[in-house]
């Protein structure tokens, strides 16, 4: 989540979080009802599981430029 809320900050005097934050708090939510350390990918909503391929991604290529450099 701290990927997103780098990517997409909250914004206005609310603070209000970017779509992609609030989407992955919903997981957090689920997380903190059920007094889990960790939910199963497929229990996410899509959009969460989206954002979550692109995090993926971006660690691959940090570690694969880490790799070269």
């Amino acid at each position: 989540m701290n990927y997103w809320r780098l990517q997409r900050p909250a914004i206005g005097e609310e603070c209000a979080l970017s779509p992609e934050v609030n989407a992955l708090a919903d997981v957090y939510a689920l997380m903190i009802i059920n007094h889990s350390s960790s939910i199963a990918l497929a229990a996410m909503g899509n959009v969460a599981q989206r954002l979550i391929a692109v995090w993926r991604q971006h660690m691959l290529e940090l570690d694969a430029a880490k790799s070269v450099g």
